[in-house]
């Protein structure tokens, strides 16, 4: 009850004020930048098509990167709270977890996104799904090294790996196939 009494107060002062938490996050996003050199994922085919389901290494990188930015947000929560009395560390210390957990966010959200554009998703679609008025504004190189590794596409010939093919190569390896975790 005492929750329910929380939330209609919140929704007077919400009421009052004209504030709208959902309404100043869509501000905050429209005024977010484009991601530095970000770029279109190319159409892998016209002919192509849409899979049935979502690929399992899809999952296993949401299911990873949550995982990653949630330590890195937990640590914020610990930090935030230990370190009350040293203003010098709380601050240094709550940035560097919060800031390691929004890039994550932001390279996960980019990589889908540029998963997205390959499966030729209309752009109209997909701006309304990042909440952006840029489809673009997430992929990045670094999204598409890591959704190449996840689908398991070669490195072009004579260029080292990236650290972020590397890396969405041994999420897809670790991927649990889909249905395999109702039989283990």
């Amino acid at each position: 009850m005492a929750s329910q009494a929380r939330k209609n107060a919140a929704r007077r002062k919400q009421d009052l004020s004209g504030l709208n938490r959902r309404a100043a996050l869509q501000e905050i996003r429209n005024t977010l930048p484009p991601a530095t050199r970000a770029r279109r994922a190319a159409r892998l085919s016209d002919t192509a098509e849409a899979p049935d389901a979502v690929p399992t290494e899809l999952v296993a990188v949401v299911q990873d990167f949550t995982r990653w930015g949630r330590r890195h947000l937990d640590d914020a929560v610990r930090l935030a709270q230990q370190y009350g009395d040293h203003p010098g560390d709380w601050h240094r210390l709550v940035l560097y977890a919060l800031t390691d957990a929004l890039a994550y966010n932001v390279l996960l959200v980019g990589t889908l996104a540029g998963y997205l554009q390959e499966q030729g998703l209309d752009q109209d679609l997909l701006r309304r799904h990042l909440q952006t008025p840029d489809p673009d504004r997430y992929v990045t190189q670094e999204s598409l090294d890591l959704l190449a590794g996840l689908m398991g596409r070669p490195v072009n010939g004579g260029q080292r790996e990236a650290t972020w093919h590397f890396v969405g190569r041994q999420i897809a390896e670790c991927a649990v196939p889909r249905g395999a975790e109702a039989i283990s």
